[in-house]
């Protein structure tokens, strides 16, 4: 019992890193010299510059929903460790698992948006491409509906 703790332990503190440098990192679209994430687009050359991103409604989406990812998220790992401790033994942690699949349904909404609407915000062309932040993304997602179901499937033992 101990190791499947560690074990969810270990995959839902790397959906948090996940979600955390997807959010914050700049390349979700990159074209050469230039890079593009929630915040800010960047221009690489002899000198680093930074501007700030759109004002766009679905890009305040995008960022509205990862922002609720993350809260999502760490709320789960508290309320999982608060569970621990409080639960009964045989009781589910139903709470845990319902915040950790919102925090991957809020990450699947955002990576979509972004998705589907990032040619309204830059033209498409044959250099630009998804970084790895944006991939970082959509890894998160089924890892965070996976650790969601695992937390609604466990029952606490002795």
């Amino acid at each position: 019992m101990l190791l499947l703790l560690l074990g969810i332990i270990v995959l839902h503190v790397t959906v948090l890193v996940l979600l955390f440098v997807s959010t914050i990192v700049s390349q979700w679209l990159v074209n050469g010299g230039h890079t593009a994430d929630l915040w800010q687009n960047c221009t690489s050359g002899t000198i680093f510059h930074c501007l700030t991103s759109s004002t766009n409604e679905w890009l305040q989406s995008v960022q509205a929903m990862m922002i609720l990812s993350i809260i999502f998220s760490v709320l789960s790992l508290f309320l999982f460790f608060c569970q621990l401790f409080t639960l009964t033994k045989g009781g589910r942690f139903y709470i845990t698992g319902i915040f950790q699949i919102l925090a991957g349904l809020c990450v699947m909404s955002g990576a979509a948006i972004f998705t589907v609407r990032h040619t309204d915000w830059h033209q498409a062309s044959e250099n630009t491409s998804y970084g790895f932040a944006y991939i970082l993304a959509w890894l998160a997602f089924p890892l965070a509906l996976a650790s969601g179901i695992i937390y609604v499937i466990l029952r606490k033992r002795e």
